[in-house]
């Protein structure tokens, strides 16, 4: 009687790398009820990236999938964040590195403006107090032609 360990096991076309998660479709439709909660009450969403499990390959289908915006902005402070909005309005790709260029946080914002390049307002309050010191004391008038 032949034993199951005896019997010769051929494995064709297996995957190289590991299985997808299954997990884009979901997150697309995450997305799209965020941007539905967006449009009705104002209200934003971030997900993180890295809190879902991907399989190698699977980020790089989401950001096929979202397509490529009209906007991307370069933010340095110690380190890189790179903002791109998708080809979907609404929905943003949040990527923030160290010095090292190692990724530390994934995000998809869905807002109509990622809060990293919001002005905050003690910034604003800031900038507007040394805009007010350099002008005192100029004139209000332009200078006469000559």
């Amino acid at each position: 009687m032949a034993r199951l360990r005896d019997i010769g096991i051929e494995v064709v076309n297996a995957p190289t790398g590991e299985f997808p998660t299954g997990n884009v479709i979901p997150l697309l439709h995450e997305i799209r009820h965020a941007l539905q909660r967006l449009v009705d009450s104002g209200e934003t969403t971030a997900i993180d990236l890295q809190a879902i499990p991907m399989a190698p390959g699977e980020i790089e289908e989401i950001k096929q999938r979202l397509g490529q915006g009209e906007i991307q902005a370069t933010l340095s402070a110690l380190g890189t964040s790179l903002i791109s909005e998708t080809s979907i309005p609404g929905a943003w790709l949040v990527e923030h590195f160290n010095v090292n260029d190692e990724l530390l946080a994934r995000v998809i914002e869905v807002t109509r403006v990622p809060d990293i390049i919001r002005t905050d307002l003690r910034d604003l309050r800031d900038g507007l107090a040394r805009l007010a010191a350099e002008l005192e004391g100029e004139s209000t008038e332009s200078p006469a032609p000559d």
